[in-house]
């Protein structure tokens, strides 16, 4: 597994807050994996990217393979082979081998209502062109935008490959790997066990989610990664939250040149800053070497790089939530 632009500090290492996260992750997850490790510069997104992922995907008595669908085809819909790869292997973890290669190969699921599930999850990608809502329960929906996030986080700051050479697209070897992680997949979780990790709440959980975990972990990820933001002037932020509203999740066709256009105007200092945080909202793989090293000429520390691709990240994920009103509940 390779970091893309820096190594984070070795887990055993860790302190304080995280390595508060490694140790819950550890014992209830596949431990400190990289997306999370990816994070560990900036403690607060770390521990909020965790808490909400277990409570939505990992807790309580929700369907585990329905979420673990929508964790594969959001990754899909996002182009993040690194979670494609790692949530197929999952599903073969619970058994579901037909289901997880049906997922790997882009296909749709046999099982109409597992079809209708799989086909809610990709419309998110453009919730406002869909008319996206959601008729789920807030473990479902919070899977669904916990990857919004993680994905862009994933495809920003990891290589695609979980394995030397793409081994891990081997269908033999995702079922292997499936087994290998079998008895920690299934384990049922108490909801609400990461919460203790988040500190006092400053905002009230979103409508969609009520005031469980789900709604208080993503209410918690939404305050710390939007914090990053800060580390623009006003006219970038505005610049990268309306663009993230009028291109409603479009891909586009040249990332590098998209981007480009879109920072022409802005004051000198911004720029860069801008570019990566629009680029880590709708096509982060394509943040490169030069971008860091033009953003690091002025912020040289990891943190301040991690801050804004997740500030970039949550501003995609929010424009998802955001079309969630009260009513389409």
């Amino acid at each position: 597994m390779t970091y893309r632009f820096f190594t984070p500090v070795p887990a055993k290492a860790a302190t304080g807050l995280t390595a508060e996260v490694y140790w819950q992750l550890r014992d209830e997850f596949l431990g400190p994996a990289p997306t999370f490790q990816a994070l560990s510069a900036v403690p607060k997104v770390l521990a909020a990217t965790w808490a909400l992922m277990r409570e939505a995907l990992l807790a309580g008595d929700t369907s585990r393979v329905d979420r673990e669908l929508v964790a594969s085809v959001v990754s899909r819909a996002n182009r993040c082979r690194f979670c494609v790869d790692a949530h197929v292997m999952l599903l073969h973890a619970l058994g579901e081998h037909e289901l997880a290669e049906v997922v790997a190969r882009g296909g749709t699921p046999p099982d109409p209502r597992q079809a209708a599930l799989a086909a809610w999850a990709e419309a998110s990608r453009t919730p406002e062109a869909a008319d996206w809502a959601s008729p789920y329960r807030p473990e479902v929906t919070g899977t669904a935008l916990a990857f919004h996030f993680i994905n862009r986080i994933v495809s920003a700051l990891l290589d695609p490959d979980l394995l030397p050479g793409g081994l891990q697209r081997s269908p033999m070897v995702r079922s292997v790997g499936g087994r290998l992680y079998a008895r920690t997949a299934r384990e049922p979780k108490e909801p609400g066990r990461s919460l203790a990790l988040l500190g006092t709440a400053t905002t009230a959980p979103p409508a969609w989610a009520g005031d469980g975990p789900v709604g208080i972990a993503y209410a918690s990820l939404r305050n710390a990664a939007t914090r990053g933001g800060d580390l623009l002037g006003d006219v970038a932020r505005r610049t990268v939250a309306a663009t993230v509203r009028w291109e409603d999740g479009r891909h586009p066709a040249r990332p590098a040149e998209w981007a480009a256009d879109l920072i022409r105007d802005l004051p000198g200092t911004d720029r860069v800053g801008t570019r990566i945080a629009l680029l880590a909202a709708f096509a982060p793989s394509a943040i490169r070497e030069g971008d860091v090293a033009l953003w690091r000429l002025s912020h040289p520390d990891d943190a301040d790089l991690v801050r804004l691709v997740a500030y970039g990240a949550i501003t995609a994920t929010d424009h998802v939530a955001q079309t969630l009103s009260p009513a389409q509940l």
